[in-house]
């Protein structure tokens, strides 16, 4: 990974996750889960509900794009975090590899490629999990995102204390 961002400290990077995680209500409605392994790196977790699909027993292409989007920039949000930043989607794309069904359980492997000093680039493959078989890449997707100073934004503040009326 490039010099220009510090290592972020564990404990900053948990603290990032747990107050993103509170925000997030996109995640929360749909049933998102986030880890985030190392700097530079996010997996969202999720299962295919009947709310998520287009068809008898197949999944919205929109699902999988709310997917990538939130794993691409969640893997860039972890280097900005750590220079005291925050990311914002400027353009991303994917391929559709496999329809994906109800009850699947998907993986979102969020990686950043490339930061610059005012952009970031990261990729994405999101797996078909099942137990017992081997996971089933059912998307790919590239992202870009603009970096940008924290205290332009709420979420700063938030990561100071929880007296914020902004988390519920």
């Amino acid at each position: 990974m490039p010099d220009a961002f510090p290592p972020a400290a564990p404990s900053n990077l948990a603290a990032m996750v747990a107050v993103y995680n509170q925000i997030n209500h996109y995640g929360r409605a749909n049933g998102m889960v986030l880890t985030v392994p190392g700097p530079g790196q996010a997996d969202y977790r999720m299962r295919v509900l009947p709310a998520h699909l287009s068809s008898p027993n197949t999944c919205h292409g929109g699902v999988l794009a709310g997917l990538m989007d939130a794993a691409l920039g969640a893997a860039a949000l972890t280097l900005a975090f750590a220079a005291q930043e925050l990311v914002s989607t400027v353009e991303f794309k994917m391929n559709y590899l496999h329809p994906v069904h109800l009850h699947d359980e998907l993986r979102a492997e969020g990686r950043v490629e490339h930061t610059g000093q005012r952009l970031l680039v990261s990729s994405c493959v999101v797996y078909r999990v099942a137990a017992g078989a081997p996971d089933v890449a059912v998307a790919r997707g590239l992202g870009t995102f603009n970096r940008y100073p924290a205290d332009k934004r709420d979420f700063a503040q938030l990561l100071r204390g929880p007296e914020s009326d902004h988390i519920r």
